[in-house]
């Protein structure tokens, strides 16, 4: 069975360039990863040849294995010790001042990787004073103590991915808890309300308009302020399907009735991902 052929709305440049070669040359050089390259974002020309990237740590292969991501799963490598620093190091040898962190889950370790998340976030704030650092976690299974590990090294904006509508749970994210994520949410605004959060989802995988809409009252009865919407791309045929293509004007509905239920910074588009112009949701404010 061949791969369903997307919209033209979907298509977007290959990268190329001698900016969008530096970056990934630096990244090599630094033996980091990027979520940008794990995940085969779509928008990954445009972001390495903006000059930006979002990093992923405490390894390339993941714990756990959702039916919609790309990420490498199995037995991970133990943790490397000097990541932090080599983040940090290619954060200024790309003049970053905005970067995220992302990471596989880490159900393997006692902490999640919350001590490498604080790790490497004082380490950018120690060598590239004038970056700011915004954070994507995974859902730590709901350890409040390591998220307040996280939150203690105060990032910009403490990001969890809600990931899809709550009926699709058991058959997208298996491992994962939809009342779980989010009263991980919910927890980082009792720990420190300073710190905005933000959460998103991907569309096209058979969830209903009404189910989106009840996901949207979710997140905003814990306070969630950024919001981030986009389209599942099935990354191979190993993947979950594409049950459908939402039209950049449903995208746009979806946008107003988020804006209508309070958030204070969306993003709603086909080929919007998490961490795409993430900078724009705190200048925004």
């Amino acid at each position: 069975m061949s791969q369903r052929r997307h919209p033209d709305w979907l298509k977007v440049p290959l990268g190329g360039g001698e900016q969008y070669a530096l970056v990934r040359k630096q990244l090599r050089k630094d033996r980091v990863h990027t979520i940008c390259e794990e995940a085969k974002c779509p928008n990954i020309g445009e972001c390495f040849s903006r000059g930006t990237a979002t990093f992923l740590i405490l390894g390339n292969k993941c714990t756990r294995n959702c039916r919609y991501c790309n990420v490498s799963h199995g037995k991970p490598e133990p943790v490397d010790p000097d990541e932090p620093k080599n983040i940090a190091e290619s954060v200024r040898k790309l003049g970053l001042s905005y970067a995220v962190i992302t990471s596989v889950t880490r159900d393997d370790l006692k902490d999640g990787g919350a001590t490498h998340f604080f790790k490497t976030i004082t380490e950018i704030k120690t060598h590239n004073p004038n970056c700011q650092t915004e954070v994507l976690i995974p859902d730590f299974k709901g350890d409040a103590d390591a998220l307040d590990t996280v939150l203690s090294a105060k990032p910009v904006v403490l990001n969890h991915n809600i990931e899809v509508v709550k009926s699709l749970f058991p058959t997208m994210r298996p491992q994962g808890d939809y009342h779980q994520s989010l009263q991980l949410l919910k927890k980082s605004k009792q720990i420190n309300p300073s710190i905005p959060t933000k959460s998103g989802f991907m569309i096209g995988l058979g969830e209903t308009t009404d189910e989106i809409l009840h996901l949207l009252d979710d997140l905003r009865t814990v306070e969630v302020d950024y919001l981030t919407i986009g389209q599942y791309l099935q990354p191979s045929l190993n993947h979950a399907q594409v049950k459908k293509y939402y039209t950049p004007s449903e995208f746009d509905f979806l946008k107003e009735k988020a804006l209508e239920k309070g958030f204070v910074h969306v993003e709603s588009g086909p080929l919007v991902r998490s961490s795409y112009r993430a900078e724009s949701f705190v200048k925004s404010d």
